[in-house]
């Protein structure tokens, strides 16, 4: 399954594409003068490497994040590094597209015990007499 998954991320790292521009926040004249941030920017309906099944889930559990074109972009500019921010963009991309295809638990139903029905039955019996006590 590890394996799986490294072939699977070395084949998507080839559909995504990076764009630089000037972020923002603190860093003074640096900031003004590199290109520090970083958006990726990956086209989640033209994929080669996901199924379309994949895709499918995809857009439905990322629908806010992905933009009409189909595209989902993931901004990062925390560093003042370029190379910083390009990976750390790549680790969120992989979480989310992770978190996403990751199957949800079903939620189990259950049932109240007998213990619990009758504890919370006897406590508002209880509360039922005292608020008819109080009225003589």
């Amino acid at each position: 399954m590890e394996d799986a998954f490294k072939i699977f991320t070395n084949e998507l790292d080839r559909e995504f594409g990076f764009r630089f521009s000037r972020s923002g926040g603190p860093g003074g004249q640096h900031v003004n003068k590199v290109n520090t941030k970083v958006e990726l920017r990956f086209a989640v309906k033209a994929s080669l490497v996901l199924t379309e099944e994949q895709k499918q889930i995809l857009i439905s559990n990322l629908a806010k994040q992905i933009t009409q074109e189909g595209e989902l972009i993931i901004i990062s500019q925390g560093t003042r590094s370029q190379l910083k921010n390009k990976s750390e963009a790549v680790v969120k991309f992989y979480e989310i597209i992770n978190k996403a295809l990751k199957p949800r638990k079903k939620r189990k139903t259950k049932s109240i015990s007998k213990a619990a029905k009758e504890k919370r039955l006897k406590d508002k019996k209880e509360l039922s007499e005292k608020k008819e006590r109080r009225k003589f």
